[in-house]
Order: structure tokens, then C-alpha cells, then sequence
């Protein structure tokens, strides 16, 4: 069988690393499977000041702070030949667009100068963000539905993570093919405390941050923000009354200062933790010395850090959502609540005992594990990708592999006869 050259793939991002979010996350390990996977993967994302700068397969378009809209957001200035000359020399095969704003445009742009096919992830549910763009949430709804119209009928095929997703996108009245992908994480530093030093750190964080050292830790892991509804993880847990229980809030934004006003409001400060912005490499310690996750999130498209945490032997105490069915199984990996009464009662099945607790976690580090693997992430959209170019599916690719081998093992049977 002809071997085919390597699938040229340009991923387009407005969000790429140093940022530390779902999207980025996603990204790169997108990149790092599809390299595995024996294709050449290029970046064109923002840099972080007027200078566009190429390097490494990383294109970086020159932006302006848009933070006025969203925290950390930017936008490209203006259009750069060099880049834009290198990238039509290269030619890529398809165009992989993750986000809906300034480099969606050149995705749009390139593809058509290039006339190759584009996919578009969509990862963001704007409907829940609806706070920082309109002074009313009917209103805007239909913006987002026109929006997403727009972005989507565009592209040749798009990509989300969750059923949930593709019924909204639907609901918009979108009929361009949908493929629901759950976004593969690497794991492979995600995992229960192994070693006598990850536990012994675990004992640290737990001083650093006064947590007393007979208390149970629930962890949440986000940016403060107001669409992640931490103020209902917040409220609930001090309904709960939960003795000898430490809630820790790890991440940052520009919720924090109402947040700390509410615990100040509901008289638990005693029994809350701010731990602030973390580094990516530092979170796997954080979830290791907790005892259980909790969210009240209904924004999520997945749930990246419920994964996270879960590959790290925690069980979920989550806000029900249609976006959590693949990885809340109720009663095995943790609880789903509606209401603070709720969130008491998932709280106190989880943390019945220490034996439920451990049995809770092993199977959803077993469940993150199984379902939400990098390498399942990567073949199914380089499926897509195969589908919208036109060529063989992966799996009639390793058919034809096999299919080959066998005849060739044949020949050589028959030479020796």
C-alpha cells in the first residue's frame, strides 16, 4: 500500500500558553496527539503584545489587551504579510479553528485563499456569559444564537464535547455536521498520591493554607468568576453545617472580592480558603490533598478540572448538568445536587465513611481513565479531518494495514514453498 505523506493540520486559537485555561488545555494536548498520530501540526495563535513573532511552528499574531470584555482576552491588530506568506507556502491540508474571534477570521481567510476544508471546535457556551456583553438575557440569547449561526454554517464540519452542546447548537438552527468528541486530557501527571513525598506535601499544603490536620478538604478548582457559581458552592456548604470540613477555593478572578464578602456574610470564614491563582504543574498537589471535589458550575461544555480531579482519586459533588452525563456516574463516582439540601445529602453519602470515600475515588480515577483518554481524543478528530478532506477513515486505514501485511506474509509463504 502507497504510504501517504503527513496530514499538514493549522490550529487557530486566540488562547494558547502561557494562558491557563479549558481551551488551551484542550490545544495542546490536540497538537501532541496529532504529532503522535504522524501529522505536522502548526499554531497560529496571539501573542501577548503588538510584535507578532514566529517560532517553533507557533505563529503569533501582534493583539491588544481586550480585557474590557473578558478578563485576559485580546484581540490581532492588524493583518501580517510574513505570516500570512509562510502559512499559504506551507499549505496546510485543514484548518482546525478554536475560537470564534480574531483568528477564526484567518482560518476563514486561509481557507479560502487555500480552498481546503475548516472544522471549528465549539468549546464556549456564551449563553451563560451572557453578564459581560448584554443588559438582558433574552436579548442576549438571540445574539448568541445569530453568532453561533454565523461561526458555525461557515465551517465544513464542527466538533463539540458533550451531547449537550449539540442539542444547543441545533436548537440555533444549525445543520452544519456536528461530531460530539469528548476533549481527551493527559493524565499522566494526574493521579491519587503515590509516593511517601506526595504525601508528605499533601500534609504541607494542608498547613500552608491552616487547614486543620484532622479536617476533611473539599477542593474547587476555577476562575472566579461569576458563570461558575461558586457563591452556590459557597452558600450550600454553609447550609450544610459539615463538621470538621474545610472548603478550598483554588483559582482567581475578578469575582474573589464578592466571594470573600459572602463567606464574611455567611460566618464561615473559619471553614473557607482562598489558595489564589495556581500553576498548572502545581495543581495535581492541591487536588491530592483534598478529600472531595465540589462545583456548582453550569457552564461548563465539559468539565476539564472534574476530570482532572477525578484521575486524582476525588470523588464529585457537582451541579446537575447534562454536560457532566459522561463523567458523574451517581452513587460510583460521586453525587449530582439542585439545591443546598441536595448538596448535604451528596456530602454526606460521599463522606459516610472513609471506606466509601476511597472506593468512590479509585473507580472514578478508573472512569477518567478509560473514558476520557488523549489518544481516543486524537484519532477521533483526525477522523473528522479524514472525512472532510475526502480520504480513508482511520479504520479503513489499519484495515488496509492489516489486510496488507497478511497478503505480504502470504507472498513470502509462497516464495519459501
Amino acid at each position: 500500500m502507497r504510504m501517504e505523506r503527513p496530514l499538514k493540520v493549522l490550529i487557530t486559537t486566540d488562547w494558547y500558553e502561557p494562558v491557563v485555561n479549558g481551551v488551551v488545555a484542550s490545544v495542546l494536548t490536540l497538537k501532541k496527539q496529532l504529532e503522535l498520530l504522524g501529522c505536522d501540526v502548526r499554531v497560529l495563535t496571539l501573542s501577548g503584545s503588538v510584535r507578532s513573532t514566529i517560532e517553533n511552528g507557533v505563529y503569533r499574531l501582534g493583539s491588544v489587551s481586550a480585557s474590557l470584555f473578558y478578563d485576559h482576552a485580546r484581540l490581532a491588530v492588524r493583518s501580517n504579510r510574513r505570516i500570512r506568506r509562510e502559512l499559504e507556502q506551507w499549505r496546510p491540508d485543514v484548518i482546525h479553528s478554536q475560537c470564534e474571534f480574531s483568528t477564526h477570521l484567518w482560518a476563514k481567510r486561509l481557507a479560502k485563499s487555500l480552498r481546503i476544508p475548516v472544522v471549528h471546535t465549539y468549546h464556549t457556551i456564551y449563553e451563560d456569559y451572557t453578564h459581560y456583553y448584554s443588559p438582558s438575557r433574552t436579548m442576549g440569547k438571540k445574539m448568541v444564537s445569530s453568532f453561533s449561526r454565523k461561526v458555525c454554517t461557515a465551517m465544513d464540519a464542527v466538533i463539540v464535547p458533550t451531547g449537550k452542546v449539540a442539542d444547543l447548537l441545533q436548537g440555533y438552527g444549525i445543520t452544519t455536521p456536528i461530531s460530539v468528541i469528548p476533549t481527551g486530557l493527559d493524565l499522566t501527571h494526574f493521579r491519587p498520591a503515590a509516593t511517601i513525598a506526595e504525601r508528605e506535601q499533601s500534609v504541607r499544603l494542608r498547613a500552608e493554607l491552616g487547614v486543620p490536620a484532622h479536617h476533611r478538604v473539599l477542593i474547587s478548582v476555577c476562575r472566579l468568576a461569576k458563570e461558575k457559581n461558586v457563591d452556590e458552592v459557597i452558600a450550600s456548604f454553609a447550609a450544610s453545617g459539615a463538621e470538621n470540613t474545610t472548603l478550598v477555593l483554588v483559582g482567581d478572578g475578578p469575582y474573589r472580592p464578592e466571594l470573600e464578602r459572602l463567606v464574611e456574610r455567611l460566618d464561615v470564614q473559619e471553614s473557607v480558603r482562598f489558595a489564589g491563582f495556581v500553576a498548572p504543574s502545581a495543581v495535581p498537589e492541591y487536588y491530592r490533598m483534598a478529600d472531595v471535589f465540589v462545583s456548582a458550575s453550569l457552564s461548563e461544555t465539559q468539565g476539564l478540572t472534574y476530570i482532572e480531579a477525578q484521575a486524582c482519586g476525588l470523588p464529585l459533588l457537582c451541579r446537575e448538568d447534562p454536560s457532566l452525563e459522561q463523567v458523574v456516574v451517581p452513587g460510583r463516582t460521586g453525587w449530582t445536587f439542585t439545591s443546598a439540601d441536595g448538596f448535604r445529602r451528596g456530602l454526606d453519602a460521599i463522606t459516610s465513611s472513609s471506606a466509601v470515600m476511597r472506593a468512590m475515588g479509585d473507580e472514578g480515577a478508573s472512569h477518567a481513565a478509560a473514558v476520557f483518554s488523549a489518544r481516543a481524543f486524537g484519532l477521533a478528530v483526525l477522523g473528522v479531518y479524514r472525512r472532510v478532506l475526502g480520504l480513508p477513515s482511520v479504520e479503513q486505514i489499519a484495515e488496509e494495514m492489516l489486510l496488507t501485511d497478511l497478503m505480504t506474509g502470504r507472498e513470502l509463504e509462497l516464495q519459501a514453498a
